[in-house]
């Protein structure tokens, strides 16, 4: 397990919230000083699709998830966990108590 990602530095953070689902998911983008974006987010308990038109790398960083990717089995991540999602597909979630994450995107 890899350690949790908890601070980044020389950053720009965007106010402006991504909500998702109700509410049940929300992110905020940063972008770094290499130009480079992710998405910090929460989401609430529920069950959740989302398409990708960039590669990802999502990584948890408190709680659990439960992770259907293209063309596999549920999987569950941890936190510490992390896993790519591939460009222009979709992916399901199923989230039974709050969890954190951060999302890369790759170019």
């Amino acid at each position: 397990m890899s350690e949790v990602t908890t601070q980044f530095e020389s950053v720009t953070a965007i106010t402006q919230s991504n909500i998702y689902f109700d509410g049940k998911v929300v992110s905020h983008k940063i972008i770094l000083s290499d130009g480079s974006e992710k998405t910090l987010g929460v989401m609430l308990a529920g069950e959740y699709t989302f398409n990708t038109e960039a590669a990802e790398v999502m990584e948890v960083t408190q709680g659990e998830m439960q992770v259907l990717l293209p063309g596999q089995s549920w999987q569950v991540f941890k936190a510490g966990q992390s896993y790519n999602v591939p460009a222009n597909s979709q992916f399901s979630l199923k989230i039974d108590e709050a969890c954190d994450y951060i999302c890369s995107y790759l170019n």
